[in-house]
């Protein structure tokens, strides 16, 4: 089932896929893995018609000590990859979670009396880099692994906005992004290798980890795109900019791109309803979908989430409960229908025409760019809206130097502080 990375993705039909959030018990039920359980939630995932699943074991989990690695907790894993198996499902593994739905699981060792930055402290990032390789070592012969993702959008705790950060230069991230990278290869040589850093790395100025390399580094460049980024709250639910947040996204993306056909991956879009109410949630599901094919080099759109967050579960933001394609009783709900239905479609649509026009992204000469024209609001975003809704099929052009009437647009990126956000 593994398949190859396409060296243009463009010419191909796009792959689909699912977050893989456990119907029983969320992500803690690492704890005490239900082989049965994962079967049944599997199945269900399967019958949408998508072809891979994304899966995030939790660092706590699997290194509760920085010179132990879990035997045991890296078994669980496989048995979840052999169980996507058995439905046709390929998947996708992320390492070092890190951070997942307002929740943070960073090892004890990492926290409090052993407070540590954990992407400078060469300690930390040599034990970080050996869990990478045991995992992906671990399921390198799987036929159905995709490659190993580094992290979910770990990147937040370096982040300005972030309570704690863990502060380091730009030089420090792509070192260790590159580390971590490195280090799945050395695990599973053959495997498709990303990174998915959140939204901070494209529209935050001061932020560590740039678009540069989101772009470079990895086997394909990877977006996170959420309308509860400032894109819903100033234009509306059912807005022009809402509906095409995600071509813009990938646009934005292929920018940087180093090389023409690299892979672009829409790893991370969801329905919240902190925006949306439940009768807009089809429209922007056929909508993102749509909008998102028509982008060239588009590899795969990954949707958030399978199932919704159990009510009996407490202390998450509001919208957790809600983004599920399944509710968290195992039901298709409609945005599952609705994206089954897409997929379906999206598989006798046309490949996209070429882009037009180029809006220039001014992005200055040094190492950290200045980046938040492009965020929600910002001049470069608004320009390329207009030149959309005009139908010019825009693109985006990076520019390696300043502009002084650029404007800076919303950047309420990251964690509960964006998923929190009701208005």
């Amino acid at each position: 089932m593994l398949r190859p990375v396409p060296a243009a993705a463009g010419s191909l039909t796009p792959r689909f896929g699912v977050n893989y959030t456990p119907r029983i018990g969320w992500f803690h039920s690492w704890l005490d893995l239900a082989p049965d359980a994962v079967a049944e939630d599997l199945a269900a995932v399967a019958s949408l018609g998508v072809d891979h699943v994304r899966i995030f074991p939790l660092w706590s989990l699997l290194q509760p000590n920085r010179t132990l690695i879990r035997p045991r907790a890296l078994e669980d894993v496989r048995t979840v990859v052999d169980a996507a198996a058995a439905v046709g499902l390929d998947v996708v593994v992320d390492a070092l979670q890190g951070h997942l739905s307002s929740f943070d699981f960073v090892p004890s060792w990492l926290s409090s009396w052993h407070r540590r930055n954990m992407f400078t402290d060469p300690e930390v990032v040599s034990a970080t880099a050996e869990l990478v390789r045991a995992l992906a070592a671990q399921l390198a012969d799987a036929p159905n692994l995709l490659g190993l993702t580094i992290g979910n959008e770990v990147n937040q705790f370096s982040a300005s906005n972030h309570p704690d950060p863990d502060p380091l230069s730009t030089d420090q991230a792509r070192v260790w992004t590159a580390t971590m990278l490195d280090a799945a290869r050395a695990g599973s040589p053959s495997g498709m290798h990303t990174v998915a850093n959140y939204d901070a790395a494209w529209f935050m100025d001061d932020h560590a980890f740039t678009p540069d390399q989101s772009a470079q580094l990895g086997d394909a460049t990877v977006v996170h795109s959420w309308i509860f980024d400032g894109t819903g709250q100033r234009y509306g639910a059912r807005s022009y900019e809402v509906a095409h947040r995600t071509e813009y996204y990938l646009e934005l993306a292929r920018a940087f791109s180093p090389a023409p056909q690299r892979p672009l991956w829409l790893q991370e879009v969801g329905a919240p309803r902190s925006i949306l109410e439940e009768s807009d949630v089809p429209w922007f599901v056929r909508s993102t979908v749509e909008n998102s094919l028509q982008c060239p080099e588009l590899w795969g759109i990954t949707w958030w989430c399978s199932h919704d967050v159990s009510r009996e579960l407490s202390d998450f933001p509001p919208l957790e409960h809600t983004l599920g394609l399944f509710d968290e009783h195992g039901r298709i709900k409609g945005a599952g229908e609705t994206f089954r239905d897409a997929i379906s479609a999206a598989r006798e649509a046309a490949p996209p025409a070429p882009r037009g026009r180029a809006i220039e992204l001014p992005v200055g000469p040094q190492p950290l760019l200045h980046r938040s024209a492009a965020a929600p609001g910002g001049s470069v975003f608004e320009e390329w809206m207009r030149a959309s809704r005009a139908g010019d099929r825009p693109t985006l052009q990076v520019v390696r130097e300043h502009a002084h009437d650029a404007v800076a647009g919303d950047t309420r990126t990251g964690g509960a502080v964006a998923t929190r956000a009701e208005v």
